[in-house]
């Protein structure tokens, strides 16, 4: 890792232990075949018995436009992925791994993760799960600014989706199915909620 990545997750993980007032979060590790690892920090629940998932090493180059004929190493968007359940720390098991893979997605397929993005895993997010993909969104964590000309680090919440609502987000936008979910009364942070009805 060079000393300006390597800087930057520094950076990173000291920016989320900060926002969200936790300084011993428990970390797990996951590597890719040619690619830098990446790590999935856990944030024990507080009194609202919530847990939250973030991870590091995505932000640690900016993303690109896979029909860009060079990158940027400088400019670009970067992003953290921040995933919020109900429940405890023991929850979700091997999220983690579906996360890191998320977050590993622009390095790999030259995807750019912004809010309001659709990512289909084609699997369970987690052992059991019907979520089988992710809506992206603002999280509640500022950005980051980096020094110039770096962009600064978006920190983006995963809310776990239904086979359904992708198919509702693809055809209505991501707006209209986070407005089914206020009408419904439906708390996304809820590993076992069922799918609004569309």
């Amino acid at each position: 890792m060079d000393f300006v990545s390597d800087s930057v997750i520094s950076g990173v993980r000291a920016h989320v232990i900060s926002a969200i007032g936790d300084e011993n979060p428990s970390s797990a590790s996951v590597t890719f075949l040619g690619l830098e690892a990446l790590d999935v920090l856990r944030f024990a629940g507080n009194d609202e018995d919530l847990v939250r998932y973030v991870t590091l090493g995505c932000s640690r180059h900016p993303m690109a436009d896979p029909n860009d004929m060079v990158a940027d190493p400088s400019r670009g968007p970067r992003a953290e992925l921040v995933l919020t359940l109900r429940g405890g720390a023991g929850i979700a098991s091997g999220v983690h791994k579906k996360l890191a893979i998320l977050a590993a997605s622009p390095a790999v397929e030259g995807v750019v993760l912004v809010a309001d993005a659709l990512l289909d895993l084609g699997e369970p997010l987690w052992v059991g799960a019907p979520f089988t993909a992710v809506l992206l969104g603002d999280s509640d964590i500022e950005d980051l600014v980096l020094p110039e000309p770096a962009d600064p680090v978006k920190f983006l919440q995963v809310v776990p989706i239904t086979g359904t609502e992708a198919a509702w987000v693809r055809l209505r936008g991501a707006d209209a199915l986070r407005e089914a979910w206020t009408e419904a009364g439906i708390d996304v942070r809820d590993p076992t909620r069922s799918a609004v009805n569309l």
